[in-house]
């Protein structure tokens, strides 16, 4: 069978190995579609912390089932499933206390361990959910959809707030609707005007700053000086992370879903004041996977879904992939 392999920093070569075998426990998946985000972009960039090469991207999988198990959840060969493509062991002190999204021993598909890039797959039966009611697109993007949900049940928001979304990416975007169906009130934050006007005509967000004018006298006018009770990093830039508590009212949680790989500086006097609450938010959980399944519809996949391509075609274009004036916000890839 064919698979794409990231052999070292902005060099992916398609080769050909002999399909897998499963294991007891395991099920045989047939890939699909397969979507590509900031992990799989910032892996070929040589930018992407945890991660050793060589190794074999994709961890926003459609599949369906070649041979599996009998199982508590009902899936059969045939099925379609979303894949939750967290391996967490089930030991440790954060599983134990239901935080499999960061177990110390986690292995994430595509990062950790080798991912869906390739035609089959084996996995652990225990990371498939049912999926038979969505489709190949709708599936590709329920894991990047995940991490929002987490983020947002972390900040655990309520009808009613104004919050800040920093980043008009694919999580961002994610958080962004999310909040809304919480029933949040939501400022999206970006430097890309084409990216904002999506985030407004396509998400319906409230209100669009652009931070290059201002950002804060914005969030203030656009709050009555409140500011935000909930602020969510989704760019993992470290000047947008140093500037998010800014944005944050008096007793306001910041939320940390981007990832920086350097340190960051916040004036503690500024952020003591506030009182502020500051969370990370890593992975998500079944439960937000299966949020997200339940509210899918509410979604637009259809123009979340900018770029896709045959699977033999991939290498040819990612580089596109990794210029905002390309107009990409998801990138899929295509296996049928």
């Amino acid at each position: 069978m064919k698979y794409i392999v990231c052999e070292k920093p902005g060099e992916f070569i398609l080769k050909e190995k002999e399909a897998p075998v499963r294991k007891a426990g395991e099920a045989l998946l047939k890939i699909n579609k397969v979507g590509i985000c900031g992990t799989d972009l910032h892996a070929y960039s040589g930018n992407q912390a945890f991660f050793t090469y060589p190794r074999i991207l994709g961890h926003e999988l459609a599949s369906e089932v070649l041979e599996i198990d009998e199982n508590a959840k009902g899936i059969k060969a045939g099925d379609k499933v979303v894949v939750m493509p967290y391996v967490s062991c089930g030991e440790c002190i954060a599983c134990r206390n239901g935080k499999t999204n960061c177990c110390t021993n986690i292995r994430v598909l595509g990062v950790h361990a080798d991912g869906g890039m390739q035609e089959q797959i084996t996995v652990p039966a225990n990371i498939l959910l049912p999926a038979n009611n969505l489709s190949n697109d709708q599936m590709a993007i329920v894991e990047p959809l995940a991490i929002g949900a987490h983020a947002i049940r972390r900040a655990d928001i309520k009808a009613g707030e104004t919050v800040v979304v920093v980043g008009c990416g694919p999580i961002g975007i994610g958080i962004m609707k999310l909040a809304q169906i919480a029933g949040a009130k939501v400022i999206a934050l970006d430097m890309n005007e084409d990216r904002l006007k999506y985030a407004k005509e396509n998400i319906g967000v409230d209100y669009v700053v652009n931070v290059s004018n201002d950002p804060v006298k914005q969030i203030e006018e656009i709050t009555n000086g409140d500011l935000a009770t909930a602020v969510f990093d989704a760019s993992g830039n470290k000047f947008a992370l140093e500037a998010c508590p800014d944005y944050m009212a008096h007793g306001g949680r910041f939320v940390l879903v981007g990832l920086s790989k350097g340190e960051l500086t916040y004036t503690h006097p500024k952020v003591h004041a506030k009182e502020m609450t500051l969370m990370c938010s890593r992975n998500a959980t079944t439960e937000d996977f299966k949020h997200v399944i339940s509210v899918l519809d509410q979604f637009p996949t259809e123009s979340f879904i900018t770029h896709s391509v045959p699977f033999t075609e991939m290498i040819a274009n990612f580089d596109s992939w990794l210029k905002p004036e390309t107009g990409v916000i998801k990138a899929t890839v295509n296996f049928n």
